[in-house]
C-alpha cells in the first residue's frame, strides 16, 4: 500500500480556450432580427394615405422626388422636414436643373385640402408640372 501523492489526470487542467459557439448563435439571431426589421424602418414618416381601389403599391417612379405632408402639416422633402422657405428654394433649384422631374406627393388623409393645394401651388410656381399623388390600396370586401 502506497501512501503518497496521487498524480493528476490530464483532463483536470483548466481549459484555456474560449467557446465561441454561443456567441455565434446570438449574433446570428441578431442578424436575422435586423434583416426582418430593416424594411419596417424604411420610411420614418407616419402617414395615413387615402385609399383607392386602383392603387398600385410600391409604384414609385425611379428618381422621383418624394414630398410628404403629415397630419400635423409638416412638409418633408425626401424624408427630411423643411420649412416653407427652404422648400421653395429646393424646388426652384430642382426645377432649374431638371424641369421634367416627377414629384410624388404623399399627403395624410387628415391634412386639410387647403394645405395640399398650397403645396401643389408651390410646386407649380417653382416650375414643376409632373405631380403624382400617392395612395394605398383599399381593403377588398
Amino acid at each position: 500500500m502506497a501512501f503518497g501523492r496521487f498524480t493528476e489526470p490530464a483532463s483536470s487542467r483548466p481549459m484555456s480556450e474560449i467557446n465561441v459557439t454561443p456567441l455565434v448563435d446570438v449574433m446570428l439571431v441578431l442578424v436575422v432580427i435586423f434583416i426582418l426589421a430593416a424594411p419596417l424602418l424604411a420610411s420614418s414618416i407616419r402617414l395615413d394615405l387615402p385609399q383607392t381601389r386602383q392603387s398600385h403599391p410600391g409604384a414609385t417612379a425611379a428618381g422621383a422626388l418624394v414630398l410628404s405632408l403629415d397630419a400635423a402639416g409638416t412638409v418633408f422633402f425626401d424624408e427630411k422636414p423643411v420649412s416653407d422657405t427652404q422648400l421653395q428654394e429646393r424646388l426652384r433649384s430642382l426645377a432649374a436643373t431638371a424641369p421634367d422631374s416627377e414629384v410624388q406627393l404623399r399627403a395624410d388623409t387628415r391634412v386639410p385640402y387647403g394645405r395640399v393645394v398650397h403645396l401643389i401651388e408651390a410646386l407649380q410656381l417653382a416650375g414643376l408640372q409632373r405631380i403624382g399623388f400617392a395612395t394605398q390600396p383599399a381593403a377588398r370586401p
